[in-house]
């Protein structure tokens, strides 16, 4: 059984269990809600390569360590912290992250077994990256999943231009350009994610995939759906045709103008929440949703690989937008990221396009290789 389990260099930070034909593996950094680092992405991979080679292997599971006398979480995200730090020093570690962390992604859409992702709490950025791939992607109550990249003067990655491009409506540019957190219903209902199961049998529904029989990935699968439930009632029609008339117009500039002709409190609170993000990247992040729709996943990757060089590199650490909504929200947490520009009217046109300009040749581009 031990050759199942290859050996891992993340001290502790994923846990790897095989039981049956059931390989699992654990986010086990429960204090910082699961988030991503680096040796955690290297470690994800190492397992899914091995798997991938090994027939019996037929499954995987993807869930996140439980934190004691608190909410659940699957994944916040990525290692924000080591971000500013690693720009601030030009480590190269944080061009390696990227690079790897979207490879994982690629890898789990692409998985030639079924992956199962328990979507348990809060699923944020990278753990959105690790779990929209997933055959079969599983809900509670305790769901809470956003793309929140703007807030921190990012865009939202990991494969996040192409999935949430896929949203029915305007849905993608919403969740995008506010970072909106949705629930169960809603996320089911827009595309991203399969099943709810109540979280009354999430104990029973985690025991019996880590100690139950699992003889193939058909059984995996049953585990699941058997404790299947309809989810709670998801967003009413008319938050449909609200978001679909605000969103679908050209520019982040139009989006705040039609919102602020619209008086109602749905309209007001999704005005205020924009003016707090970054001008310069919600320009960048609607231009990636729409490039999207007509992308491949490994063109959009690709593409995003592209802008987060830029977001640390095309104005230096000292004046990044992702360095600085960094520091407000995670380093000095005074919650007051001062943007450059600081409104949507002065956001410069021709930086915004030198984010989608490619640093490197295609085949220079640390991801030519994806299909």
């Amino acid at each position: 059984m031990n050759d199942l389990i290859p050996p891992l260099a993340s001290d502790g930070q994923i846990v790897a269990a095989v039981n049956g034909c059931l390989g699992l593996i654990t986010l086990n950094r429960p204090q910082a809600l699961n988030a991503l680092s680096l040796a955690m992405v290297r470690d994800i991979t190492t397992l899914l390569d091995h798997w991938a080679a090994r027939p019996e292997i037929q499954a995987v599971a993807l869930l996140g360590a439980a934190r004691d006398g608190k909410p659940p979480a699957f994944c916040a995200g990525g290692d924000i912290r080591f971000f500013h730090a690693a720009a601030h020093a030009g480590d190269p570690a944080l061009g390696d992250f990227f690079t790897e962390e979207y490879r994982l992604n690629h890898r789990i859409h692409h998985y030639p077994k079924p992956c199962v992702a328990l979507m348990d709490g809060i699923v944020m950025g990278g753990g959105m990256g690790i779990s929209q791939g997933a055959k079969l992607r599983v809900l509670s109550e305790h769901s809470r999943l956003a793309m929140p990249e703007t807030g921190i003067g990012l865009f939202p990655d990991v494969g996040g231009g192409w999935f949430l491009a896929q949203c029915p409506g305007h849905v993608g540019e919403w969740l995008a350009l506010t970072g909106q957190a949705i629930a169960a219903g809603d996320a089911i209902e827009w595309g991203l994610g399969d099943v709810f199961v109540r979280a009354e049998q999430w104990p029973e529904l985690v025991a019996e995939l880590r100690q139950g029989d699992q003889p193939s990935a058909e059984h995996v699968v049953a585990t699941v759906m058997e404790r299947a439930d309809l989810a709670p009632v998801s967003a009413p029609k008319a938050t449909m045709d609200r978001i679909d008339r605000h969103f679908s117009q050209p520019s982040v500039a139009a989006i705040l103008a039609s919102l602020a002709q619209d008086d109602d409190g749905w309209a007001r609170e999704t005005h205020a929440t924009l003016l707090k993000r970054s001008p310069t990247m919600m320009a960048v992040t609607l231009e990636l949703v729409r490039r999207g729709r007509t992308l491949s996943l490994a063109d959009d990757l690709r593409l995003e690989r592209d802008l987060v060089h830029h977001a640390f590199h095309l104005r230096g650490a000292a004046r990044s937008e992702t360095v600085e909504g960094i520091r407000a929200l995670a380093v000095d947490k005074d919650h007051a990221p001062r943007w450059q520009p600081a409104s949507v009217a002065d956001v410069d046109t021709a930086e915004v396009a030198a984010f989608f300009t490619s640093p490197w040749t295609p085949a220079g581009h640390p991801l030519r290789d994806l299909e």
